[in-house]
């Protein structure tokens, strides 16, 4: 894109997608492995335990978009985001169906919590996803949520690939990526409505299409590191290693 004049709302969106049609993590070779039944359950909770480390950071980087904000009706509205992920009442939250999927996977609980046996690499790549949205100008960050366009598909493909493939997986631990399967779309169709009408100039635009890119990069890293550890056998001291 050329930093010409602003991109209708309609192309706007068409670069977005067209990022997530080129980088989102369901092309990883480690992702294809996992959906195709072509890990053993080591390696099934090496992903899981690495994973937590992002699960369990969604909702600091929302409560830090909140806290930047004086827009009050953004902040009534991306609140809920940070009680799907902790939880609110009687309802226990996206993290706590990430710990029933590792304690199903046979994961120690407190371990997975500590963070202390994630890969290096994963953690750094969060808490970068982290940062950029208590940094970046505030459509930036909010545009950086928008992988969730790309979400459900890849959610729809881990539950069918999953419970097809791995003995060791049943429908109980699957319930994460169910609640996400309607959670993810009303997300992201708030997102792409903010941007497009909160990114004025076409400067703003491209770099929201950046943001959408960096957070595909975010998750590329962390499925990288996952290869490489697990997949290639080059686990770093201190991190995870399989029974």
């Amino acid at each position: 894109m050329s930093a010409d004049a602003l991109l209708t709302h309609e192309a706007f969106e068409a670069a977005i997608r067209a990022v997530g049609a080129e980088r989102y993590h369901d092309k990883h070779v480690f992702h294809q492995m996992l959906h195709g039944g072509k890990l053993n359950r080591g390696q099934v909770q090496a992903w899981a335990l690495n994973r937590y480390c992002y699960q369990e950071a969604v909702p600091r980087k929302d409560a830090a978009l909140m806290a930047r904000t004086d827009d009050r009706d953004l902040r009534r509205e991306w609140i809920h985001r940070i009680h799907d992920h902790d939880g609110l009442g009687e309802e226990p939250g996206g993290i706590e169906r990430w710990l029933i999927l590792t304690d199903g996977l046979g994961l120690d609980r407190a371990l997975v919590m500590s963070k202390k046996a994630a890969l290096p690499a994963t953690r750094f790549a969060v808490e970068a996803y982290v940062r950029f949205v208590a940094e970046q100008p505030l459509v930036v960050a909010v545009a950086s949520s928008l992988t969730e366009l790309f979400a459900p598909k890849i959610h729809k493909e881990r539950i069918a690939g999953m419970l097809e493939n791995y003995d060791f997986i049943g429908e109980d631990v699957m319930a994460y990526f169910r609640r996400r399967l309607t959670q993810a779309p009303r997300d992201a169709d708030f997102a792409l409505d903010y941007i497009k009408r909160h990114a004025h100039t076409r400067a703003e635009q491209e770099a929201c299409v950046d943001a959408v890119r960096f957070k595909c990069n975010v998750l590329w890293a962390q499925l990288d590191a996952l290869y490489i550890a697990y997949v290639q056998g080059m686990v770093p001291p201190g991190a995870f290693v399989p029974a």
